[in-house]
């Protein structure tokens, strides 16, 4: 077993045991099973799974970064969310202004970074709600 511990600004949102867990990094999602190597690395915006006893649960995730090191798992973000968290029809809209935004392309006050980064946020949450 292995234990993953979310840490927001809030506080501790997820501290438990589980059996693995996949996580978004910047490199590409990777999974965590018990005496995985110690290392540490950014997440991307994506999906966190984490399986206990053959049950798994999903989360989108948006930012931060993450240690592995003697079986546990420490997540560090700005947010997760679980899917009854998230109001997929915002995340719907949230997409379309961001869609819109992205297809301005000669319009210079546009951040695109933002509008990219607002896109991505959106898709992650409606593939966790769904």
């Amino acid at each position: 077993m292995i234990n993953v511990k979310v840490i927001l600004p809030s506080g501790i949102k997820i501290d438990q045991e589980c059996d693995s867990c996949i996580i978004p990094g910047v490199d590409g999602d990777f999974a965590v099973l018990e005496g995985h190597t110690a290392f540490i690395t950014k997440i991307r915006p994506g999906l966190v799974t984490i399986d206990v006893k053959k049950q798994s649960t999903d989360y989108a995730i948006h930012d931060g970064f993450v240690t592995v090191e003697d079986n546990k798992v420490t997540i560090v973000s700005e947010r997760i969310e679980k899917a009854d968290e998230i109001d997929k029809n915002r995340a719907e809209q949230a997409m379309k202004r961001a869609k819109e935004r992205l297809a301005q392309t000669n319009n210079s006050e546009i951040d695109f970074r933002r509008a990219e980064s607002a896109l991505k946020r959106a898709i992650t949450r409606i593939r966790t709600s769904n």
